[in-house]
């Protein structure tokens, strides 16, 4: 049941003062776009008469095909809850469409609605939780970010040795003004590293909560005098920010299918098909997942990120871990993922797998149980745990050659994709970095 009806939204509007009106879109790097218009022109846009031109996206359509149409989801309309200079602001989260209306295949979101309607198909909905990280860095004297923490706290320290807890909290209250339901929020393992944890959703509400999280969060630190990043590897010899990818599989009747009392760990089959999918696709999955040169140097050993392919019911060292809970909270944890990723092509393509997994009645390899950062390469082999890419010449590589994954996006999210990474790729293997400088310019 819907939300809200045109009508109510233009009441809303009118009676709230609102001034303007953000129509938010994602592009397919996963960077969130804006159209901002007055209070005037809301009846245009809950009528999906708001353009856009999509040649000025990077990776949407060409100068001769710009004109698009911007169509907002009417249940996603918020009062954005920071402070705004010029009154207050709204927002729509929208899809793309052509101008003779059809959807725009290279809209991320549509790229997942068009997989979950697989799901649908089987009797599926798909649920995630993310876990989101991010980093708090001080500024400069002109605003421009640093790599100087504003702590030295650890894993769950509190204040005063947390000095990022007050906006922790605010980004917490802001969130919950605009309708999340916070789970929990704490330090993490590095010093300056932040945790905040929603509440599980529909994959597709899921996705459209990681891009709003994103905005409130680097807002919100802006307005502190910080900089927040989701980069996954800002700073050498520390952990990472990850987004670790929680998800289950419910039936048309509420039932988690991943549940089964009498199971194997009170695992279904259906489970464990979903888990050998995404571990047969997970090299394909990563460059979707693990999107920038900079994802590789946080799957590395060493910092609890997972860099082998395997799966267990609580190792944390393992890719694809099962944490403890039964009945409607069995889930499936993915812990590769890292927070740049673009989250509808994320999620659309683990569903992919895991759907695949399902079709197919794949069987997983045997739970692995040992801390696998301690086993040798020859005992890996001999157990049969795969590697994760390590670098992102490796992921490019393993997806173009996975026809399942880039079916499920479609030709053009693939094509822009793949031509984005290839470029990122050459340009980061042709610089010269200050550690080649440092290493060789007086040696040699």
């Amino acid at each position: 049941m819907a939300k809200y009806s045109k009508e109510q939204i233009i009441r809303m509007v009118k009676e709230e003062n609102i001034r303007f009106i953000r129509m938010q879109f994602t592009d397919i790097f996963g960077q969130l776009k804006n159209v901002t218009i007055t209070a005037s022109q809301i009846e245009k846009a809950v009528n999906n008469e708001i353009m856009l031109d999509g040649s000025s996206i990077e990776g949407f359509t060409r100068i001769q095909e710009s004109d698009q149409y911007l169509y907002p989801d009417l249940d996603t309309f918020a009062i954005l809850p920071w402070r705004q200079q010029s009154g207050k602001c709204a927002r729509f989260i929208c899809d793309v469409h052509n101008p003779d209306t059809s959807a725009f295949a290279g809209d991320p979101r549509g790229a997942l609605k068009r997989v979950l309607a697989q799901a649908a198909e089987m009797g599926f909905t798909f649920n995630v939780g993310p876990e989101c990280e991010f980093f708090l860095f001080h500024t400069d004297e002109s605003g421009k970010p640093t790599t100087q923490t504003n702590d030295e706290a650890g894993y769950f320290d509190l204040g005063p040795l947390d000095l990022g807890e007050n906006t922790r909290q605010e980004i917490c209250l802001a969130l919950e003004d605009i309708g999340f339901e916070i789970e929990a929020s704490h330090h993490e393992n590095a010093a300056g590293q932040h945790e905040i944890d929603f509440k599980y959703a529909d994959a597709l509400t899921a996705a459209d909560n990681i891009m709003t999280f994103k905005l409130a969060v680097k807002t919100i630190a802006q307005d502190n005098g910080l900089h927040a990043t989701f980069m996954p590897k800002p700073i050498y010899g520390a952990a990472g920010n990850g987004m670790h990818t929680n998800m289950s599989l419910f039936d048309k009747d509420g039932n988690n299918v991943f549940y089964d009392e009498n199971g194997e760990r009170r695992l279904s089959a259906v489970a464990r098909s979903f888990i050998a999918g995404i571990l047969e696709h997970v090299r394909g999955i990563s460059l979707i997942t693990n999107p920038l040169v900079n994802s590789y140097k946080r799957l590395v050993s060493g910092y609890e990120a997972p860099c082998y392919i395997a799966w267990s019911t609580s190792n944390r060292s393992a890719l694809v871990r099962v944490p403890a809970p039964r009945g409607k909270s069995t889930r499936v944890e993915l812990r590769s993922p890292d927070p740049s990723c673009n989250p509808y092509l994320a999620f659309a393509v683990c569903l992919a797998a895991g759907l695949d997994g399902i079709r197919r009645g794949l069987v997983p390899p045997a739970e692995v149980t040992e801390n696998i950062y301690d086993l040798d390469s020859a005992v890996r082999a001999a157990r049969g745990i795969g590697d994760l890419p390590g670098s992102l010449e490796e992921a490019i590589a393993a997806f173009e050659a996975d026809t399942l994954l880039t079916a499920a996006l479609g030709d053009h999210v693939v094509t822009q994709f793949l031509a984005g990474k290839r470029d990122e790729w050459e340009k980061y293997r042709t610089r010269v970095s200050s550690w080649e400088i440092a290493q060789y310019i007086t040696a040699y």
